[in-house]
């Protein structure tokens, strides 16, 4: 048999000759598979029944027009996306983001991380990701309304309770995924769990929202004690302020930490005497405005253009939970230069790799994002579960079952990290775990 580093060397050549031009997902491929050499080595069968060679192609790709109509009468078009990575676990789960950054690569990334991501959880979901290139920022309600009917309406063939449960992401929150169930529904005439991120009126979860910043909290939490360390007193940063960036700042806030700057795509506010999260749901919940118009109601704060000067700001914790790749090589050695400790993940894939070696050869505590912020689909999973029961969990109840479900993230990532040799890497051992269900579940069920 071949070595494993050649083996996967092979593997790594086919995925950049089948997926030119796709950088995000040739770096998200990289990286796992740069972590399974002991794997291969103690698992030969995986290499004679092509796992490696499976689990990086999709089992099915989905490409498709939106043709919708704007407010003037005219006709626009967009295209739409999704990918059913791997259903060896479950069915296929993850979100739909709408960002004009929106391409096939793009997808194909975000669907392989939610496979690995999916099983870390230890619930019965596979992994998928979708989304176009549509951007809703700017659009009227009735722009975005036509446009998501558009989109389901091709989407509605391949996506069911049983088969594949889109979600939001980027681009895509409860206005939308009310429009796409309601088209859905429209075109079906089922009434049943295809969506989750509904509204609490049609089937949602309570928590659901707040589930991912919260669940990368929970994560971090579990982590620092292991180090003899706690949250209270910590001055965080954190990228972004979408669902995830201000439900992370809401709980980072409640364990004790003095949350002094948050972003968006223009720039980032900073806040000494610590981030007044109302005001941030108001502008970003309910007036969808920039974030910048935080000044106008604490003029103490300072705005700096530009996202990515976020990361200059001195701070104990850094928490990316904006994109992918927002944190480059130059941006992870000015945090680790200002004294940061501790680096969570809140985004897919927040983190460039070479940022993340800064980190790790600076001992930096750093939790990868398929592990840490696997709470908003393990809450979907719940919502999932309260569909096909007909029952609806309190918020105490959903919230009790994502903390003991990041808790147990945690702490098998730890210890598959040590069982192969990695112990304190987080990356690998997320990496190994959330292969190792995977493959065994294909091994399972034959060469398909």
């Amino acid at each position: 048999m071949k070595a494993a580093e050649q083996v996967i060397g092979d593997v790594m050549e086919q995925v950049r000759k089948r997926n030119p031009n796709e950088p995000e997902f040739h770096q998200a491929v990289l990286e796992v598979l740069e972590s399974l050499e002991p794997v291969i080595e103690r698992h030969p069968e995986f290499v004679e029944t092509g796992i490696l060679e499976r689990i990086v192609e999709p089992e099915r790709q989905l490409i498709f027009r939106v043709p919708w109509i704007d407010d003037n009468g005219r006709v626009q078009v967009n295209r739409g996306f999704r990918v059913q990575f791997n259903s060896a676990i479950g069915p296929y789960k993850g979100g739909l983001r709408f960002h004009p950054s929106v391409n096939l690569g793009i997808i194909k990334f975000l669907g392989f991380e939610q496979t690995l991501k999916n099983s870390l959880t230890g619930l019965p979901i596979g992994g998928g990701k979708g989304g176009s290139d549509f951007d809703p920022k700017g659009k009227s309600d009735f722009e975005v309304m036509r446009f998501c009917q558009s989109f389901m309406t091709e989407l509605y063939r391949y996506v069911g309770a049983d088969v594949d449960v889109p979600a939001g992401d980027i681009g895509v929150g409860a206005r939308e995924v009310g429009y796409l169930y309601g088209q859905y529904k429209r075109l079906t005439t089922l009434y049943h769990g295809v969506f989750t991120g509904k509204g609490l009126s049609y089937g949602g979860s309570l928590g659901r929202t707040q589930a991912t910043g919260y669940g990368l909290l929970y994560f971090l939490e579990e982590m620092l004690k292991d180090y003899d360390q706690s949250l209270k007193g910590k001055t965080a940063v954190i990228s972004g302020s979408g669902n995830v960036a201000i439900y992370a700042a809401e709980k980072a806030q409640q364990l004790g930490a003095l949350v002094v700057a948050m972003s968006d795509s223009n720039g980032y506010i900073y806040d000494p005497d610590g981030i007044k999260l109302d005001t941030i749901k108001q502008i970003k919940e309910v007036e969808r405005k920039r974030i910048k118009v935080y000044r106008e109601h604490h003029p103490s704060a300072q705005y700096h253009e530009g996202s990515k000067g976020i990361w200059t700001v001195k701070c104990d914790l850094a928490l990316p939970c904006a994109t992918q790749n927002e944190i480059d090589e130059e941006s992870a050695r000015i945090l680790v230069a200002n004294g940061v400790t501790a680096v969570g993940e809140g985004a897919n894939m927040p983190s460039t790799p070479e940022a993340i070696k800064v980190f790790q050869n600076n001992k930096i505590l750093f939790t990868p994002a398929k592990a840490s912020n696997a709470g908003g689909v393990a809450t979907s999973a719940l919502e999932m579960t309260q569909n096909s029961m007909r029952l609806a969990w309190t918020f105490e109840e959903v919230d009790a079952k994502l903390k003991d479900i990041m808790v147990r993230i945690y702490r098998q990532t730890s210890k598959v990290a040590k069982e192969y040799g990695f112990e304190g890497d987080l990356v690998k051992g997320a990496n190994i775990a959330g292969f190792l269900k995977v493959a065994d579940a294909m091994m399972a069920q034959g060469i398909v």
